[in-house]
């Protein structure tokens, strides 16, 4: 298998930015989706195509959808320390339609999306057939999708060492996947 091997440390410092976070939040409040939607320019709703109303924050660069039960999904986020942040700003914006919530709001992470680089050159074609989870259609599309076994993350894996890390519900989550990536692409060179 063609992964460059330069003594290298499964344990070195972790390359990878957090792309995108998305979270959802309950406000706990009603929101009549027209009336807000006729009382804020930043919004889209089409209730044939989509249930719920699509608000933009441009200053925040985070979009969420709102739904009449008070329920949101909040998208654009770049880190878990942001969620809060962005919900009450979300809040704010309901708030110059009149919509008032008193009581705080949950919110949960839903999925973190991260991109970074093991520091391994990768062939993808010998990976597809040693990781019993991988996916590789090179004609369809350049990366190999590798879902890890018995968890929720899932890989997207470039030839330049270059991934894609989606499905983690925190940032501890990223590091050891990623980690645990990493010892596994090494264990396959080694076999």
């Amino acid at each position: 298998m063609d992964i460059s091997l330069k003594k290298v440390d499964i344990t070195k410092d972790i390359n990878y930015t957090i792309q995108n976070v998305v979270a959802s939040a309950s406000l706990f409040v009603d929101v009549p989706l027209e009336k807000v939607a006729t009382k804020l320019s930043n919004t889209e709703y089409n209730p044939e195509q989509f249930p719920g109303l699509v608000l933009r924050l441009t200053s925040l660069k985070v979009t969420a959808l709102v739904f009449s039960s008070g329920k949101i999904v909040v998208t654009g986020v770049k880190s878990e320390q942001a969620v809060p942040d962005a919900v009450k700003a979300i809040q704010k914006e309901l708030g110059k339609a009149n919509i008032k919530c008193t009581k705080a709001p949950t919110m949960k992470v839903e999925n973190m999306v991260a991109s970074g680089d093991i520091g391994l050159k990768l062939n993808l074609t010998e990976l597809a057939f040693s990781l019993p989870t991988a996916e590789y259609e090179p004609e369809q599309f350049p990366g190999l999708v590798y879902k890890v076994p018995n968890w929720h993350i899932t890989f997207l894996l470039f030839s330049t060492g270059k991934i894609v890390c989606t499905g983690a519900k925190n940032e501890s989550e990223i590091v050891k996947s990623i980690k645990d990536l990493r010892k596994t692409l090494l264990n396959v060179k080694t076999k």
